[in-house]
């Protein structure tokens, strides 16, 4: 048994709840959603659910990974998968290159799909695996999707982390042509750049999770983890959630975007769903209501997520998410400037225009 493996999933689990996210802002406060004070709806036709990858969702929303692969984890993803079946959602478990690696501590990752065999899964494994490992990861919970995570900094910050990375680009095309199931790519809290996604969709992959700055910040848990205080200047690196979705979202690719990073509320969903993402991811802000105040308390959070999103919807006008990317919004502050250097188009999301009922006779 690897035991330094085994404590390091503790550990993470440890830090994540004590250091919380940032430092750095995600930059949700830089999307203000149109107000629309003339309602057009009622409260219950607001409709949150959302399809992934022919699977429904009661709203759209994923437990996004968080553990598995030690003695005792088992518990936090049977309390994951439990609170994902009675409320609807999805859920990814952490990497399993654990339970690929020891059949002792597959148990810690099967449970999810014990608890929730009809719900969606996400399986979860590096970049950096073989295509062998990720089969083995995905037959390990009969999932649905294959998210790959990328976590250099990570890795480069953790005193026993891959330091050679040559091969990850041809690795995750041979692993899309071996899974016979789409694969989504996951940052793990850095942000993905236009440049990264051009280049993941010439490999074939079918999804996208951002997952920018501002989250779970595993650059100061590696930091904290090891002691290390030289290269604290990394605590702080990466692209924000906000701007990483516009990155990704700007180039218009046919493919399936997931936003996260510092996600806390259903407000911050639906900003997340009006820039262009599909579902939105929680990790962290999950994993602390468990550890704290137990599963009934976090199925009650992920209720209140939901009921935040349906007022959202109600004060922009939509009654659907189908209709999300007609609400008319506006990007100020750091996103602003970040998007202007980069040359990324907002203009346009101010122009927006609600679906029937705007009066013809009114020109913007």
């Amino acid at each position: 048994m690897d035991k330094k493996r085994e404590k390091r999933k503790h550990d993470h689990i440890e830090h994540a709840v004590q250091l919380g996210p940032g430092p750095k802002s995600p930059g949700w406060e830089d999307i203000s959603l149109v107000h629309q004070a003339l309602l057009r709806h009622d409260f219950d036709e607001i409709d949150t659910g959302q399809i992934m990858f022919n699977k429904s969702l009661e709203l759209p929303l994923i437990i996004n990974a968080i553990t598995g692969g030690a003695p005792g984890l088992e518990k936090i993803n049977a309390s994951l998968a439990a609170v994902a079946k009675e409320t609807g959602i999805g859920l990814a478990v952490g990497s399993q290159m654990a339970g690929v690696r020891n059949k002792e501590v597959r148990h810690t990752y099967e449970v999810v799909r014990k608890i929730n065999p009809q719900g969606f899964i996400m399986a979860n494994i590096s970049a950096l695996a073989g295509p062998q490992a990720a089969r083995e990861a995905v037959d390990m919970i009969e999932a649905d999707v294959l998210q790959l995570h990328l976590n250099a900094v990570q890795e480069l910050l953790m005193p026993e982390g891959d330091r050679d990375f040559r091969s990850v680009a041809e690795n995750i095309g041979e692993i899309v042509k071996s899974v016979n199931v789409p694969v989504m790519i996951k940052e793990v809290g850095f942000g993905l750049s236009r440049e990264t996604a051009v280049e993941l969709y010439k490999l074939g992959i079918a999804a996208l999770d951002i997952s920018g700055m501002g989250g779970t910040n595993f650059a100061a848990i590696e930091l904290t983890r090891s002691g290390q205080k030289s290269l604290d200047i990394f605590k702080g690196w990466g692209i924000s959630s906000a701007a990483s979705l516009l990155e990704v979202t700007s180039l218009k690719l046919p493919i399936f975007t997931m936003v996260s990073g510092g996600i806390m509320s259903g407000l911050d969903v639906l900003k997340g769903l009006a820039l262009g993402a599909d579902v939105a991811g929680i990790a962290g802000l999950f994993l602390k209501i468990l550890i704290a105040d137990g599963e009934r308390e976090l199925a009650q959070k992920v209720m209140q997520i939901k009921e935040e999103l349906q007022i959202s919807m109600m004060l922009t006008g939509i009654a659907k998410l189908t209709d999300v990317s007609t609400i008319p919004l506006v990007i100020s502050g750091e996103t602003k400037n970040w998007c202007e250097q980069r040359k990324i188009d907002i203009e346009h999301y101010g122009k927006r225009a609600l679906p029937e009922k705007k009066p013809a006779e009114v020109i913007f």
